[in-house]
C-alpha cells in the first residue's frame, strides 16, 4: 500500500475494515470549523445580534474599574476560554468511546457550530443589551419577576450538580479507593512464583503484593482474566490466605487496594502556591506586567510537574498519596478557599495562568495528532455497546448527547457570558469573535479528546474505564468487542520512515504502561481522566520523535503533565464555579435575610460557601461515574435549554422573531434529549440504586432531577406563551410596521 495512502487509512488484514487515521479527520474538522466561524457567526452577528460599534457597551457606560471595564478582545478570549472550558469537553468524549467514535465526533461538530457556539455568541449578546446582566436577571426582564425564581433556583442547584460531576473527575485521577473483591475469586500465581509474605498487619489487614502475569477466576465465571501488572490485596487479619500450589482463593472481606497519586497531587497542590505568587507579582511586586507574572507562573508549573517524580517513595508521599475521602476533602477545602478570598490573590491569578496552559497544550496537542496520525482503534460504531456499557450507562440515545455536553453545548456557558464577560466587551463586535470562538476552541478540545482515547488499544482502554468490582460483569462483552474490532496494523507501520508513524508504542499492555508513566495504577481507574491523560502521553511520545526527541522515561513526564493540564481545566471551573454558587445562594436567602446578599459580609459568605461546598462534597463521596455524570449532563443540558429559551424570548420581544429559529431549533433537540435522558435515569437507574441499599443518594438523585427539570419547564413553558402572544398580535396587527431590528432591543 503506497505510503501516502496509508496516512489516510489502512485495511485491517484480519477484518477487512477500512481504519481511518487521526490526520485527515482532523483536517477536515479544521475546515468545517473555520467555515462555520467564517459564515455562520457573521450571519448571526450581522442579522440576529445586529451587532453595532456605534453603541456603548455596559463596559464603557457603567465603568467603575473594577466590574465593568473595557479590555482588550484577546485578553478577554483568554479569560472567557480560561472560564468556560472545564472537564466537559476532555471526560465526555472518552466515555463516549464505547459507542464507536463516530456517534460523538458528528455531535461534537455539529453541535458545536450550531447549538453551541450559537447560545455562548447569543447570551452574550443579550447580556450586553441588558447591561451586563445575568441570566436570571435577563430571565426578569424578558419574562418577568416568578420566571426570574424559577430561573435562579434552577441555576443554584444545576450548578452545585454540575461542580459535583468535575470533582469526581479529580477524584478517580488522584485519589487511592480500595475495591471490594468476592469470597472465592481464585488467583493462580505465574510459573516459578510463591506466594507473597504478607505485611505487618494495618488495622486488622494483612497486606498481599502479588506479582505481574497472575490469572485471577471469578466465582460462577470461568473465563480468566489476566493482570499483566503487579497488585495490591487487603486480607483480614484473622483470615490469612492460604496457598494451593501456586494458586490461592480468597475469603470473605478482602479488597483490592488502589494506592492514589502522589506526583500528580503534589503538582496540582503546587499549583496553588504558584497562583498566589503570580497574584502578588501582578498587583503588588510588579504591578501590571500580566504576561511576565504569567510567564513565571507557567514555568514554576512544569517544575512542579517534573519535581513531582521524586515524591513517590520518598519520606513525602504519605502526604500526597491520598484516598478518597481525604481527596474529596481537600477539593472541598480548595473551593471553599478559592470561593472567600478576593478574586485577586487566587481566581484571577489562576485564570491568567490556566490560560496560557490551556491553549498552549490544546494547539501542542493538535500539533501532536496531525504529526503522530495514529489509526483510530476504536470502531466507528460499536454495535456491542449501542445500549450502553461499563463507561456510560444507556443507549446511544439520548445518552450520547448528555454524555458529551461541554464540547457541543453547554449551559454552564451561559453563566459565564451573562457573567463577568459581557461586562469587560469593548465593543460590540467583540462578541462574535469572544462568544462564537472560543466556544469553537472548546469544541476543538473534544474533538482531539475523543481522537486521543479512539487512538488506544481496545483491551486497554476498556482495563482503565471499568471498575475493578465491575470486571467480570463485563468481561464477555469486552472480549467480544476485542474480537471484533481489536485492530490488527499493517506492515507498512512497522517501517520507521513510514510518513504515518502509526506503529509508536500503541502496542502496550497495561503492566508496560503502569510501569513507563512512573509506576502509577492504572486499571480501574474509571471517570475518563486518566485514560486520557495515557492517550495524550502516547500521542505526545509519538509525535515528539519527530524531533529526535526520544525515550521511554519520558512516557511519565507527559503522562502527569496531561494529569496537571487536566487539573487545571478543571479546578478553574470548580473555584469560578463554587463562588458563582455562593453568590446565587446569597442572592436568594437575602430575599428573607437581606444582610445575607450582602457579598462583602463576611459570614453570609463563610455560610453559603459552606452550604455549596458541602453540597457537590456529598454527591461525590455517594455517588459514581455511572450516576453523577449523566445527572450533571442532564442539569447542565436543561441550563442550556433555559438560556437558549430566553435568548429566543430577547429576539421575540426586540422584534426578531423571524429569526428565532437559530435558537428555537437547538433548543428543541436539546430539550428532547435533556427529558428522555431524565425520564430513564428518574425511572430506572436512580430506583436501581435504592434497590441496592443505596436509598438516601438514589432518593435525593430522583428528587435533585425532577426538581431541575421541573423549573426548567417553567422558564420554558412562561416563554412559549410569550412568545405566542407575540405571534398573536402580530397576525392580529398587520398594519402596524414592523420593528425595526437595528432598533435599541
Amino acid at each position: 500500500m503506497p505510503a501516502f495512502a496509508v496516512a489516510l487509512y489502512h485495511v485491517d488484514p484480519r477484518t477487512g475494515q477500512v481504519v481511518l487515521h487521526a490526520m485527515p479527520i482532523l483536517l477536515l474538522i479544521l475546515v468545517l470549523l473555520a467555515i462555520a466561524y467564517r459564515y455562520y457567526s457573521a450571519f448571526l452577528a450581522a442579522k440576529v445580534a445586529v451587532l453595532d460599534d456605534t453603541r456603548l457597551t455596559p463596559a464603557h457606560r457603567f465603568y467603575d474599574g473594577q466590574n465593568y471595564h473595557p479590555t482588550n478582545r484577546w485578553v478577554l478570549f483568554g479569560h472567557h476560554f480560561a472560564a468556560i472550558s472545564g472537564a466537559g469537553p476532555l471526560i465526555g468524549p472518552v466515555l463516549a468511546i464505547q459507542y464507536g467514535y463516530m456517534p460523538g465526533l458528528l455531535w461534537l461538530v455539529i453541535g458545536v457550530c450550531l447549538a453551541g457556539a450559537v447560545q455562548d455568541m447569543l447570551v452574550l449578546a443579550a447580556s450586553v443589551r441588558r447591561d451586563g446582566k445575568s441570566l436570571a436577571e435577563i430571565a426578569r426582564t424578558e419574562l418577568g419577576y416568578p420566571a426570574m425564581l424559577a430561573a435562579a433556583l434552577a441555576i443554584l442547584f444545576i450548578v452545585i450538580i454540575a461542580l459535583a460531576g468535575l470533582g469526581f473527575v479529580v477524584v478517580k485521577a488522584l485519589g487511592g479507593e480500595e475495591v471490594k473483591l468476592p469470597a472465592g475469586l481464585h488467583i493462580t500465581l505465574p510459573p516459578e512464583a510463591d506466594l507473597p509474605l504478607p505485611q505487618s498487619p494495618s488495622s486488622g489487614r494483612q497486606l498481599y503484593h502479588f506479582p505481574p502475569g497472575c490469572v485471577l477466576r471469578y466465582p460462577n465465571d470461568n473465563k480468566p482474566t489476566h493482570r499483566p501488572e503487579g497488585f495490591t490485596l487487603a486480607v483480614p487479619a484473622d483470615t490469612p490466605l492460604k496457598p494451593q500450589g501456586n494458586s490461592v482463593s480468597l475469603p470473605a472481606g478482602c479488597t483490592q487496594v488502589v494506592p492514589g497519586s502522589a506526583w500528580g497531587t503534589f503538582t496540582i497542590a503546587c499549583t496553588i502556591p504558584i497562583a498566589l505568587l503570580v497574584g502578588w507579582w501582578m498587583y503588588r511586586l510588579r504591578p501590571g506586567r500580566v504576561v511576565e507574572a504569567s510567564l513565571v507562573g507557567a514555568l514554576l508549573t512544569l517544575a512542579a510537574v517534573i519535581a513531582g517524580n521524586w515524591i513517590p517513595g520518598s519520606p513525602l508521599a504519605p502526604y500526597f498519596t491520598l484516598t478518597r475521602e481525604q481527596t474529596i476533602l481537600a477539593l472541598c477545602l480548595y473551593g471553599f478557599v478559592a470561593a472567600v478570598l478576593p478574586v485577586w490573590l487566587l481566581l484571577g491569578p489562576r485564570d491568567y495562568l490556566s490560560s496560557f496552559l490551556k491553549i498552549g497544550t490544546v494547539l501542542l496537542l493538535v500539533l501532536s495528532v496531525l504529526l503522530a496520525n495514529p489509526p483510530l482503534q476504536a470502531p466507528p460504531i460499536n454495535e456491542v455497546f449501542l445500549n450502553g456499557g461499563p463507561t456510560f450507562p444507556g443507549s446511544i440515545f439520548p445518552f450520547v448527547f448528555i454524555c458529551i455536553m461541554c464540547g457541543a453545548i453547554s449551559g454552564f456557558h451561559s453563566l459565564v457570558s451573562s457573567g463577568t464577560t459581557p461586562k469587560m466587551v469593548e465593543r460590540e463586535s467583540h462578541i462574535r469573535s469572544i462568544g462564537y470562538g472560543a466556544m469553537l476552541i472548546e469544541g476543538l478540545v473534544g474533538v482531539v479528546a475523543l481522537i486521543t482515547a479512539a487512538s488506544l488499544p481496545q483491551d486497554l482502554y476498556y482495563a482503565m474505564n471499568i471498575g475493578i468490582d465491575a470486571a467480570p460483569r463485563w468481561q464477555g462483552a469486552v472480549q467480544q468487542v476485542e474480537e471484533r474490532y481489536g485492530l490488527h496494523l499493517p506492515a507498512e507501520a512497522a517501517d520507521p520512515l513510514h510518513a504515518a508513524q502509526v506503529d509508536a508504542p500503541h502496542h502496550l499492555d497495561l503492566a508496560q504502561v503502569e510501569e513507563r508513566v512512573g509506576g502509577e495504577a492504572l486499571r480501574g481507574r474509571t471517570g475518563g481522566a486518566v485514560t486520557l491523560a495515557v492517550g495524550m502521553a502516547l500521542i505526545f511520545e509519538d509525535a515528539f520523535r519527530w524531533l529526535g526527541i526520544t525515550g521511554q522515561w519520558l512516557l511519565k513526564y507527559w503522562y502527569h503533565f496531561a494529569i496537571m493540564f487536566e487539573a487545571l481545566f478543571i479546578l478553574t471551573t470548580i473555584d469560578a464555579g463554587t463562588r458563582i454558587a455562593r453568590f446565587l445562594l446569597q442572592e436568594s436567602a437575602g430575599r428573607l435575610y437581606p444582610p445575607l446578599a450582602r457579598t462583602d459580609w463576611l459570614p453570609g459568605a463563610l455560610l453559603a460557601t459552606a452550604l455549596v461546598t458541602a453540597g457537590y462534597g456529598w454527591l461525590i463521596h455517594t455517588g459514581s461515574i455511572d450516576t453523577i455524570w449523566p445527572m450533571f449532563g442532564i442539569a447542565n443540558q436543561g441550563l442550556a435549554v433555559l438560556a437558549l429559551a430566553l435568548v429566543t424570548t430577547w429576539l421575540v420581544n426586540s422584534g426578531r422573531g423571524r429569526l428565532a429559529w437559530v435558537t428555537a431549533l437547538p433548543m428543541l433537540f436539546v430539550l428532547s434529549t435533556t427529558t428522555s435522558a431524565a425520564a430513564i435515569m428518574v425511572t430506572v437507574r436512580f430506583p436501581a440504586m435504592i434497590r441496592d441499599g443505596r436509598v438516601l443518594a438514589g432518593s435525593l438523585n430522583i428528587a435533585l432531577t425532577l426538581f431541575v427539570v421541573t423549573t426548567v419547564g417553567v422558564v420554558v413553558l412562561w416563554a412559549l406563551a410569550r412568545w405566542l402572544a407575540a405571534a398573536l398580535r402580530y397576525f392580529r396587527t398587520p398594519s402596524l410596521p414592523r420593528p425595526s431590528p437595528s432598533g435599541q432591543p
